[in-house]
């Protein structure tokens, strides 16, 4: 009996935090699907947000607290706004005070601060005059206010400025790339971060700062590819680490390489071409999107559509992609995140699979992405 006991609640452990739930709006009150397309957490809330880290922000009688993946409170509402859980903590406003708060409610006492961030990658901003430094999760100073300005942490790093020139910290303050370019990218990647220097523009990789001939403008590497885009002449190419062409800029535009294919343009047509620069998926598109770790990318004609990595039409172009009424800040992402693509049509938002299924057979108001518990 005991030990069925004990797998009975390591069952339930694994699945609540295996649960991937998505905030969906129907009849002008918010709730919570589950990968089937049922309701976990019924719509009742005038106000919510998606969860993180296991309990998500909802709304009841003008006031905001925590429910958890059950739909139980949490944390009452007491609170006037409230933020994200991140790196185990949320910042909360009551009485024109925005404080710390952990998941039982308790406070952080944290340094004096001139504004308060939330926590990202285990770290939040502190401000103390001009300037900007880091806290850590127990409150302390982390790093000494002495940045004009820090960026978002993406993936443990953060590019950061004094006076005109930038470079890139990790998340336990130090120095990764010195503080001498006048431009940097935001994302650190083992292929290389991009950077000017004067007037030239190129690729900060092992310490070196390797100039790409003739560029004007330079984006970030993506995921695994070896390779990022870049422009010249008004054209656009593909550089590696060294900052050398491997593909010509001969493109109108272009977009990240993904799955081994990134989307090109030529003239006002879009298609796809692999990283030895041979077109894979002919030039037939109005717009293309990059290809999700599951081999399908967004394609536009008239409306959005997926294709997969050989160009067979998998969802029909017939839908919008874009953020549109998402209420989540900042939420912009395209296509498929995980299993599932968040698709506006005619009738409302929905959840479309590979297979080009809609989840449930129902659109919602709104919906936002599943986010896994």
């Amino acid at each position: 009996m005991k030990r069925i006991l004990t797998l009975a609640i390591l069952f339930s452990v694994i699945f609540s935090f295996g649960q991937e739930l998505a905030l969906v709006r129907e009849n002008d009150l918010f709730g919570y699907i589950d990968t089937s397309g049922k309701y976990v957490i019924q719509p009742q809330f005038e106000g919510a947000k998606s969860f993180s880290e296991g309990y998500a922000a909802a709304e009841k009688d003008k006031m905001w607290g925590y429910i958890n993946t059950k739909g139980d409170w949490a944390i009452e509402p007491m609170y006037d706004k409230v933020k994200y859980f991140n790196s185990g903590y949320a910042l909360v406003l009551k009485e024109d005070r925005w404080r710390y708060i952990d998941p039982s409610g308790k406070e952080l006492e944290v340094p004096n601060t001139e504004k308060f961030y939330d926590f990202e990658e285990g770290v939040a901003f502190i401000r103390q005059g001009d300037k900007i430094g880091l806290i850590g999760t127990n409150g302390k100073m982390l790093l000494e206010p002495s940045y004009d300005e820090i960026k978002s942490f993406r993936d443990g790093y953060a590019k950061v400025r004094n006076g005109e020139l930038w470079g890139m910290i990790d998340n336990k303050g130090k120095v990764v790339i010195p503080l001498e370019y006048e431009e940097i990218g935001n994302t650190w990647n083992k292929a290389g971060v991009y950077g000017k220097k004067g007037a030239d523009f190129g690729i900060i990789h092992n310490g070196s700062f390797n100039v790409i001939e003739g560029a004007d403008k330079v984006w970030n590497f993506h995921g695994n590819s070896s390779l990022t885009y870049a422009r010249k002449d008004k054209m656009t190419g593909f550089v590696n680490s060294k900052g050398e062409w491997v593909i010509q800029p001969i493109y109108k535009k272009a977009r990240a390489f993904s799955n081994g294919l990134a989307p090109v343009a030529e003239n006002k047509d879009w298609g796809f071409i692999n990283e030895q620069g041979k077109t894979v998926i002919d030039f037939q598109y109005k717009d293309a999107e990059i290809f999700s770790e599951n081999g399908l990318a967004p394609v536009k004609d008239k409306d959005w559509g997926f294709i997969d990595t050989k160009g067979n039409l998998i969802i029909p172009m017939e839908y919008d992609i874009t953020a549109g009424l998402a209420f989540l800040a900042g939420n912009n992402d395209k296509g498929f995140l995980g299993d599932f693509a968040r698709i506006k049509s005619k009738d409302g938002w929905g959840f479309f699979n590979t297979k080009g299924e809609l989840l449930g057979n129902k659109w919602y108001q709104n919906a936002e992405p599943f986010v896994k518990n």
